[in-house]
């Protein structure tokens, strides 16, 4: 019996579904259970081109990393127009985020989960993606102190934790909406919206809040803080909006 013939695939397409095949096993089993037979199986290629384009196991696992932390940065960038008023651009990049996690579970557990819990290499591919969706959101939030003071006094590490708090709610709630039937893209969106930026403009229109008298932030300033001139509300809550 002759030898079956098949078609051939331009490197950068075969790759491609290797890495595709890749990132559904590793999101699925998890780096450590995926193994390079299963993956060139559900690839439809032999293992030893598997190894041939991508060399082993770990440079394969980290150009799934790569190519999934690329896509999802670039869905979230181009979502945020920036022609949009922050807040706007900030609900657009939200929106972009769940969809991309939801549209791709196998990434976003490769990316969330997976390379975050099996070795330094791995976790430092992920905090660069990080890195760039956290200095995103900060000039967002820089934008939106624009907007509403037109000279921003937010001190830069201010803004940089409320930007970090920000991007872990959203990973955090990017789980719950993979996990929870029925919750949209939208939802998850208009859920962080509430909790988050409302908060945040009252911020901007310098109304942040403050516990009730007698407990006092813990700024290391003392009673000399007590009429400072900051304007603050105790114990206030913003409306859900």
């Amino acid at each position: 019996m002759g030898a079956v013939k098949s078609k051939r695939m331009p490197r950068a397409v075969r790759e491609q579904q290797m890495l595709d095949a890749a990132v559904q096993t590793f999101g699925q089993r998890g780096y450590m259970a995926a193994s390079m037979d299963e993956i060139a199986e559900l690839a439809g290629v032999s293992k030893p081109l598997v190894y041939l384009y991508l060399n082993s196991k770990e440079d394969l696992f980290i150009a799934c990393i790569r190519r999934e932390a690329k896509a999802l940065v670039e869905a979230v960038r181009a979502g945020a127009r920036p022609v949009l008023p922050a807040d706007r651009q900030l609900w657009a990049g939200l929106t972009a985020f769940f969809t991309h996690t939801a549209r791709h579970p196998d990434g976003w557990a490769v990316l969330h989960l997976q390379a975050r819990t099996h070795g330094e290499v791995f976790a430092a591919e992920v905090a660069a993606m990080r890195a760039d969706i956290v200095t995103f959101v900060t000039e967002l939030i820089l934008a939106a102190a624009r907007e509403a003071h037109r000279d921003p006094h937010l001190p830069g590490g201010e803004v940089a934790g409320l930007a970090e708090a920000l991007v872990g709610a959203a990973e955090a709630l990017a789980d719950w909406a993979n996990s929870t039937p029925g919750v949209t893209a939208r939802q998850a969106s208009a859920t962080l919206m509430n909790f988050a930026w409302a908060g945040l403009g009252d911020l901007m229109a310098g109304r942040p809040w403050s516990p009730p008298d007698g407990e006092g932030l813990d700024t290391g300033s003392g009673a000399e803080d007590a009429g400072a001139g900051a304007v603050v509300h105790a114990g206030r809550t913003s409306p859900v909006r």
